[in-house]
């Protein structure tokens, strides 16, 4: 009896299914392959040898492209930079406080005005003044009444009716009326008012020729005169813009230079280019328990009123040396309390060498010892290479009792990194051949299955 037709087609069936099975597995071997394949590696640069208290680096080193080298200069005078700002003038500056207690009823001047001795820039209302100017009025009257008693005394005395003794009481009472009189005249016109009656006016003037900058009052306001002193604004502040204060800052190391009549370069950062020339004027005494610097005062001309007081300013003085070479203040390091260059010997061969300061400031710093003129230090990226510089050292050390690692064990350990590599390379790939094997075995058990 012949077989059924869909018998026949089975193993037609079958032989479809492996075909695909194996073009699948052939093509996933191949993606797995272009996956894993590892890039080309990149040949490393060699380390840096140390030999002794030096660092050589290979020629052409890439890390050398990235130091900057400077030369250590002799030099008889360092500029030194301090920091400064701008302060008013105070022996040309008036602070003008009430010296009554009132209201102010009109304002005269503004900010920006030029005034001279004797302007008016406020008025003030104040019964106390008016209790001023009484006492002026009264001691008057009181002198013109003592010196018509004083005439008839004397009349009295050349006719002999009265004593010597009478003619000396008037005297005295004359002259005690006449000195309260000219106190108290002394005191109104202090205030810039005299002898003309009680209004209780009092005008607030300006004593000095100059500009008023600062104006602290508004009309209406009640004003006392213990309204003053340090941290209470002044109502008016009256000052000569054409000379400044210098208030700078500076170390101790810089006291011996800044001596009063030394010369200094004033440096501001909002007008770039232009520079202002300025003399010491005085010196504190102490030092600032803050800040740890010592206060010092110049005085800079400003004829064009360029210079605004509050400015933040840099002031350069020339500082004398002694002996020693000058470097860039990045190319000093500090290791616990020593300092430290890099000092380039020969071409891609770096020292370092401990050095002695004179001076160290934020640009230039003065070496006194450890490092001769001409000779080039690494200014730039320096701590990069005083790190490459201490990774050297810590491998040459011993470790565990041993010398540090040879080149034949770096080889090694190298080898069976690559080694860990392959493997983990080829662990995917098994896995796929496994998976694609595993349907071929069962169609094969199942071509040996018979109908």
């Amino acid at each position: 009896m012949p077989c059924p037709s869909f018998i026949s087609e089975i193993p037609v069936k079958r032989f479809h299914l492996k075909t695909l099975t194996a073009a699948a597995c052939c093509a996933a071997l191949a993606l797995m392959a272009a996956c894993t394949e590892a890039p080309a590696p990149v040949p490393e640069a060699p380390a840096p040898i140390l030999q002794g208290n030096q660092l050589r680096f290979a020629p052409n080193h890439p890390q050398l492209a990235l130091l900057g080298l400077a030369t250590a200069a002799a030099s008889k005078a360092i500029s030194v930079e301090l920091p400064a700002k701008l302060v008013w003038n105070e022996e040309r500056t008036q602070r003008i406080y009430p010296a009554f207690a009132g209201r102010i009823m009109s304002i005269k001047a503004d900010v920006g005005q030029e005034v001279k001795t004797g302007t008016m820039l406020a008025q003030l209302a104040s019964p106390d003044f008016g209790i001023a100017q009484a006492d002026t009025a009264k001691s008057q009257a009181d002198v013109g009444l003592t010196q018509k008693a004083l005439q008839r005394q004397k009349e009295l005395f050349d006719a002999g009716i009265i004593a010597r003794k009478d003619l000396d009481v008037a005297q005295a009472d004359a002259a005690r009326a006449q000195a309260e009189s000219q106190r108290a005249l002394a005191r109104t016109r202090l205030y810039g008012a005299g002898a003309g009656g009680v209004n209780q006016q009092l005008g607030l003037l300006a004593s000095i020729n100059g500009v008023v900058v600062e104006r602290n009052l508004n009309p209406g306001q009640e004003v006392r005169p213990d309204q003053s002193g340090p941290g209470v604004p002044a109502l008016f502040v009256v000052t000569d813009p054409t000379s400044l204060w210098v208030q700078i800052d500076a170390r101790e190391s810089e006291i011996g230079t800044l001596k009063p009549g030394a010369a200094f370069e004033l440096v501001i950062p909002s007008l770039p280019g232009q520079k202002f020339e300025g003399r010491v004027t005085a010196a504190a005494d102490y030092i600032d328990p803050a800040s740890r610097t010592i206060k010092v005062r110049g005085v800079v001309a400003n004829p064009e009123r360029l210079l605004k007081a509050e400015m933040l300013a840099t002031a350069r003085i020339e500082r004398i040396l002694g002996t020693g070479v000058v470097v860039p203040s990045q190319a000093v390091s500090l290791l616990g309390t020593k300092h430290t260059v890099m000092v380039q010997v020969q071409p891609g061969v770096f020292e370092s060498r401990e050095v002695s300061l004179s001076y160290q400031g934020p640009r230039d710093s003065v070496v006194s010892r450890g490092l001769e003129a001409g000779e080039q230090v690494v200014s730039d990226n320096m701590l990069l290479l005083m790190s490459e510089f201490r990774n050297a050292q810590n491998e040459a050390r011993p470790v565990g009792g041993t010398e540090g690692k040879s080149d034949k064990d770096k080889k090694d350990q190298k080898d069976q990194k690559d080694q860990k590599e392959q493997k983990n390379q080829k662990e995917p790939v098994a896995a796929v051949l496994n998976t694609a094997s595993a349907p071929k075995s069962e169609a094969n058990n199942q071509d040996k299955v018979k109908p």
